[in-house]
């Protein structure tokens, strides 16, 4: 099967699964928390490229790691970047009407349902991990937990989109960017590929390679995004576009110019790419992930 192919049958694949798993953890209560059980299932089950469920998958497969496993754990992960989104649409933060090709959940709902849906899909994801069905060894799923809870706090995730609010006051040079993008992209793209070495219980010291790929893969996803948010077609993407533009934020391509970050972005997957020269065809999947950053649509 060509790579291409490959990619989009593991794409579809790891959808349909975290579908059936979202499916399966938020059935709708006869009480009255129906609705906050309707905005998860409308925020977690459809659309969205499933990105980082699949390098859990696909990192978790390089060691051998059982599938339903890997899949408790990658949703465990997409819990942590739905909530993300959910959040991160409010008025509070970008004020979004449109995300994943349907309304934000705050339009679908309220505010207030917005924000406890958030708050419970990250509960979630920690329920998820604590479960002994995400993996038999305890030391395993301690890891796994401390791993997404880094990426999710002040050093990761929320403390990136902190310094994307400020960044709307201030006006920040390229190293400053890319810290902030490393820290509310990079990080739980780095966390998937890191919980699914966890899972074949490698060593820290056996993921530097690893870790050097989602680093790369991380920062070419960012510029990608940038460059979509300043091409794409909305439709395509499925959200508004053009914003960064509009709010005189800097980005990889303001300060880079669209050529140089293009250039960039391509230069980073190549390195991605080269971190895994210690592994053979059973890491064509990450290798084919990496080049998918710079051609997606959405």
């Amino acid at each position: 099967m060509p790579a291409s192919l490959a990619l989009e049958a593991a794409l579809r694949q790891v959808s349909d699964e975290i579908d059936r798993q979202f499916d399966l953890l938020l059935p709708i209560p006869e009480d009255p928390r129906a609705g906050l059980y309707a905005a998860m299932r409308h925020a977690a089950i459809g659309g969205g490229k499933r990105l980082r469920p699949l390098l859990v998958f696909a990192t978790g497969r390089l060691f051998g790691v059982d599938r339903s496993c890997t899949a408790r754990v990658a949703t465990a992960v997409e819990c942590i970047h739905v909530y993300s989104l959910i959040h991160d649409d409010l008025p509070a933060m970008d004020d979004d009407d449109l995300r994943r090709g349907k309304p934000t959940v705050h339009k679908a709902f309220d505010e207030a349902t917005a924000i406890l849906a958030g708050d419970c899909l990250h509960a979630l994801a920690f329920e998820i991990l604590s479960h002994e069905t995400s993996h038999p060894d305890p030391f395993v799923r301690i890891e796994l937990t401390g791993e997404i809870a880094r990426a999710a706090g002040p050093s990761g995730m929320a403390g990136g989109q902190m310094m994307d609010l400020e960044a709307e006051k201030a006006s920040f040079d390229l190293p400053t960017v890319t810290r902030l993008q490393a820290m509310k992209t990079g990080a739980l793209i780095a966390c998937s590929v890191e919980a699914g070495a966890i899972l074949g219980r490698v060593p820290p010291e056996g993921r530097t390679g690893l870790r050097g790929y989602a680093r790369d893969v991380g920062l070419a996803f960012q510029i990608a995004d940038d460059i979509l948010d300043a091409e794409g077609d909305e439709e395509l993407a499925g959200k508004k576009l053009r914003k960064d533009g509009a709010r005189g934020k800097e980005t990889f391509l303001s300060l880079l110019g669209l050529d140089r970050a293009r250039e960039q972005a391509g230069m980073l997957v190549e390195q991605a790419v080269a971190h895994l020269h210690t592994f053979g065809t059973e890491a064509d999947l990450l290798r084919d992930i990496a080049r998918y950053v710079l051609e997606r649509d959405r």
